[in-house]
């Protein structure tokens, strides 16, 4: 896609409790485009050091820390466009004064993100814009071609891990920069593997995207690893949570809160993670969760399947594919799936 296109081409997705089709607003698009467009053809030296750490940080930092990113009247603006609810904020709205402090946010989430009290239903884990599919190549459309490759995402070191979740399914859960950026944990379960795997700073913009094959298996990401055939646990096998960087996302800070945020603490392997339960922090901008399950132990709600077929909605990674494929808005929290019992 070059960039006129690329700037040409609008992105909609779908909000679920209404059904409507929203266009996004692609922040620091732009730049994006012109990394993605120009960059990567014609000047790659300069596109891999953009896409680096040392440069996600240096975007970060102008973003978000400097004193231009970090003005008042420069979040107040940032608010008025993108409609965050600062009524759902533990702080105060006053002392929500720079832009670091209004990404890193904590809501209510006991109060403003309700969860199903039904052991069987699988959470989201963000505040995102979700895609869900077969790691098989059966049905298309195969998105898990374009945005990861399976071995490189849970490494390639992990056999085991490969073996499980070999013919199961994904959801990829895409954080854009306005979004509650904790991570939140979808399941009941002990954590059996925690792994970094080191890997880029790509950006999770649409058009990134379709830009550039499996994106999310070459950035840096953390994995984490859950059993929940357990007792008191959640009965859909062997979970896998990527947690995944992205430009100017240069930190993943554990700080897992079994009672609202208190007392965080870093995961590691034997902890029992509650589901909705605060897990992880993402700073700042936006990234992305991808969630791996074993086969036939899940199925997806009926309304986000249903969203991604739909031919009404103008999306980039609907240009960039040849097929339509919709975005669900999702709350945290709320259902993505539902458990289909032992094999």
């Amino acid at each position: 896609m070059d960039r006129r296109h690329w700037r040409a081409t609008r992105h909609q997705y779908i909000e679920r409790h209404s059904g409507a089709v929203r266009d996004e607003r692609l922040y620091g698009d732009s730049l994006v485009a012109f990394l993605y467009a120009d960059l990567h053809e014609r000047a790659p030296a300069l596109y891999r050091w953009a896409t680096s750490a040392a440069a996600s940080r240096l975007l970060a930092w102008l973003n978000y820390d400097s004193m231009l990113g970090s003005r008042a009247a420069g979040v107040r603006a940032f608010l008025a466009v993108c409609g965050v609810d600062l009524a759902e904020c533990v702080e105060p709205a006053e002392r929500l004064d720079t832009a670091r402090k209004l990404f890193e946010r904590q809501i209510r989430y006991w109060d403003c993100r309700p969860m199903s009290e039904d052991p069987s239903v699988v959470a989201s884990p963000a505040d995102a814009r979700v895609l869900v599919g077969p790691l098989c190549d059966v049905s298309p459309p195969c998105l898990k071609g374009k945005f990861f490759d399976l071995d490189d995402l849970v490494g390639r070191d992990r056999a085991p891990w490969r073996a499980a979740f070999e013919g199961g399914d994904f959801a990829i859960l895409r954080l854009t920069p306005d979004k509650y950026h904790y991570n939140h944990v979808p399941v009941d379960g002990r954590v059996v593997d925690f792994y970094e795997i080191p890997g880029g700073y790509h950006s999770c913009n649409p058009g990134a995207v379709v830009s550039v094959v499996t994106p999310h298996s070459k950035n840096r990401r953390v994995v984490t690893i859950l059993e929940t055939d357990l007792s008191g646990a959640s009965a859909v096998g062997t979970v896998a949570m990527i947690e995944v960087a992205a430009l100017m996302v240069g930190d993943i800070c554990q700080r897992y809160s079994a009672d609202r945020y208190t007392a965080p603490q870093p995961v590691r392997p034997g902890m029992w993670l509650k589901k909705g339960a605060p897990k992880s922090l993402f700073r700042p901008g936006g990234s992305t969760v991808v969630l791996l399950f074993q086969r036939r132990r899940v199925s997806f709600a009926e309304d986000i399947v249903a969203n991604m077929r739909r031919a009404d909605v103008e999306s980039r990674l609907s240009h960039g594919l040849g097929q339509p494929v919709a975005e669900t808005d999702v709350a945290v929290r709320s259902e993505l799936a539902r458990s289909v019992g032992r094999p």
